[in-house]
């Protein structure tokens, strides 16, 4: 059979639930995938491998590796490497669909005699300028390749899509008159038959025994970095109560640590599942007298999955409880593959045939709406599947790490030693199940209502005395990497792009930039701009005052501030609603400090629209300042990444 060594590296267990998927496909196309994550790296040799490589890797924080992954990439990223290291390895592009793009892109390869692949050799990465360096110039091309097909993606879309989309259409014609459900499906999907995934093997085996007695702390939980239990001192809400988002502000005593950070620097807060959630996934699973009893897992003697192993998340023993509010993420959508393996525990004809719906091809419209984009969870699922009973071993093997949740620092310990401060919006989203409730994020849910007993109420007023003793304990870990800092020459012109919540880095970069500036009278220091959104000025403008501050102390140069909600007044001109407005409407300035002054761009916020909407500003500024195409823009931007003068940290 023809072999592939499939490597995945993960931060929520995504990649490798991906990877999984890819591994269980391969025999049905004629493959043989040799399944291992970066870390074991006593298992593969990448110096000595002759066959494919695929690859599998998520990104975390500011692009940064997953744990996973980070001996690798360190160990890559080695400059004493030959530049041809790599070189009997192949950088294959597989455009969407991508895992059926897959099996063509191998078919290829293993059908080609001598024949060269799509695009460069796989080399070690650099830091040398892309200007010079080859294997910089061949991640720019690449780039740029993904680019141009994202370009001419309407053009030229691959032909299983275009089929999909037909079916689809017909699917809308044909269901007009009837909106399908999470449990309900409408034809022609009711009548289709159905292309159903294999059924994963079940290969853990919980058993449960009477309580010791013993204390659990939070020290239970895996971390690959350090962590420090410290004090909340202040909360502070900074948007009116009528604002659409409610943002709060979170101080933290760190004096009584060895925790250090740098501003723009990331962390971790170590967050539970909500009591309440734990208590109904609990009930659901008919195991709500025994929340105390202590969890052993085993393999299974007679399962069918290779190289299974215990979950390393969970700890050996826990308790029931302590599992669920601590270890597993019970928030998880749900993929595919847990659907077809919860089908084998439903009792009920019709549960089952939805079910089966669900994780089928034919259902995949039904399962993006009702599952992934409405974030269901599997509470969710067996409240609206009640006569699905799935043993808790199962939910072991399907339900990922419950994974810290990064937040960004948003201030400088020169301007508040031995304080933390982080902001954050209260997440809130509708419901997955018939109740309708609004759930609330899991980290942010559990802080707002940590923080209710000394929240003050848009105000800067310090504490009462003595409210400090009563004040909340939280669990926080660094971030290891983290490139998203100030210059290191302060000359240095800088462009701050911060909507929302995603100016918290930048308060931080101020008030460290005020402190330098009072150390160095006499020093040269690079003009600073920021470009801050919000939606309504008067209900959540945020740190209105503090940059009011900066801008007169000539700290901060260029404040351009976006609403996106306010009306114009009378014959007073309609206001700026998006940053990238500003950006563009600031285009010879932005492009002269990017492009003639080596200044440094930073975007700090939402990635699903406003980093891509930045992202394209910049290509219009450049292609409409410089006088060149926009695929040549699009390589200057590349090349200001690899500089790392072009930095994000987007979520």
């Amino acid at each position: 059979m023809r072999r592939f060594l499939l490597l995945y590296a993960t931060q929520q267990g995504q990649a490798k639930a991906i990877a999984e998927e890819i591994c269980e496909k391969a025999v049905t196309h004629g493959f043989s995938a040799d399944l291992h994550c970066f870390s074991e790296s006593d298992k593969y040799d990448l110096k000595t491998e002759t066959a494919p490589l695929v690859v599998v890797v998520s990104t975390t924080g500011n692009g940064d590796p997953p744990d996973t992954a980070r001996k690798f990439v360190k160990a890559i990223q080695d400059r004493s490497l030959p530049a041809d290291f790599f070189a009997h390895l192949r950088l294959e592009l597989v455009v969407e669909p991508w895992i059926d793009g897959l099996w063509a892109a191998l078919t290829k390869h293993f059908t080609s005699v001598g024949g060269k692949e799509m695009s460069g050799t796989l080399t070690a990465a650099s830091d040398a300028s892309p200007r010079t360096d080859p294997v910089a110039l061949e991640l720019l091309h690449v780039e740029s390749q993904v680019e141009l097909l994202r370009l001419d993606d309407s053009r030229k879309k691959d032909s299983e899509v275009l089929e999909q989309s037909a079916v689809n259409k017909e699917s809308s014609a044909l269901a007009a008159d009837f909106e399908s459900s999470l449990t309900r499906s409408g034809p022609p999907l009711s009548q289709a038959s159905l292309n159903i995934p294999a059924l994963p093997p079940e290969y853990l085996q919980a058993c449960l025994q009477e309580p010791l007695g013993q204390e659990e702390s939070q020290a239970s939980v895996t971390s690959v970095d350090p962590i420090f239990h410290v004090p909340i001192s202040k909360a502070v809400q900074l948007t009116t109560n009528d604002a659409i988002k409610t943002t709060l502000l979170v101080e933290l005593d760190i004096s009584k640590t060895n925790f250090s950070y740098q501003p723009g620097d990331a962390f971790n807060v170590i967050c539970p599942n909500s009591d309440s959630e734990v208590q109904d996934l609990v009930q659901r699973l008919q195991l709500a007298d025994r929340l105390e009893h202590r969890v052993f897992l085993k393999i299974k003697a007679d399962t069918k999955k290779k190289g299974a192993a215990l979950p390393q998340h969970v700890p050996e023993g826990c308790s029931l409880r302590f599992l669920f509010t601590w270890c597993l993420e019970i928030r998880a959508v749900p993929k595919k593959a847990f659907l077809r393996a919860l089908v084998d525990h439903t009792s009920d004809g019709a549960e089952r045939r939805r079910l089966q719906e669900l994780c089928s091809r034919q259902g995949a419209p039904d399962y993006n709406r009702l599952v992934r984009d409405a974030r269901a969870c599997v509470l969710g699922l067996l409240r609206a599947f009640p006569s699905c009973r799935p043993p808790l071993g199962l939910l072991l093997e399907h339900l990922p790490k419950l994974q810290p949740r990064p937040y960004s620092c948003a201030s400088s310990s020169l301007f508040h030693p031995g304080k933390l401060h982080f902001i954050f919006n209260v997440v809130e989203f509708p419901s997955d199940s018939t109740a309708g409730v609004p759930r609330r994020g899991v980290c942010t849910g559990w802080l707002a209502t940590l923080v209710e007993s000394i929240l003050q109420p848009n105000t800067r007023a310090p504490p009462a005395d003595g409210e400090e003793a009563l004040a909340p304990q939280i669990t926080i870990s660094p971030r290891t990497t983290n490139f998203f800092h100030l210059p290191n020459d302060p000359s240095a012109p800088v462009i701050m792009v911060g909507p929302g919540a995603g100016v918290a880095p930048f308060i931080g970069f101020l008030q460290h930039r005020e402190k330098l500036q009072e150390q160095r009278p006499g020093g040269r220091f690079g003009a600073m701009w920021l470009f801050f959104g919000c939606r309504h000025k008067d209900r959540d403008y945020l740190f209105r005052e503090e940059l009011r501050h900066f801008l007169k102390c000539g700290i901060l140069t260029h404040l351009k501030v976006s609403f996106s909600r306010d009306a114009c007044v009378g014959e007073e001109e309609a206001p700026v609603k998006y940053v990238q407005d500003h950006i563009q409407r600031h285009s010879k300035q932005v492009a002269r400090v990017l492009l003639h002054e080596n200044g440094y761009i930073y975007v700090c916020g939402d990635a699903k629209n406003m980093a891509k909407d930045v992202n394209d500003a910049l290509v219009e500024v450049i292609s409409k300042e410089v006088g060149v195409e926009k695929l040549e823009a699009m390589r200057t931007l590349a090349t200001l990444k690899e500089e790392k003068r072009y930095l994000q940290d987007i979520w």
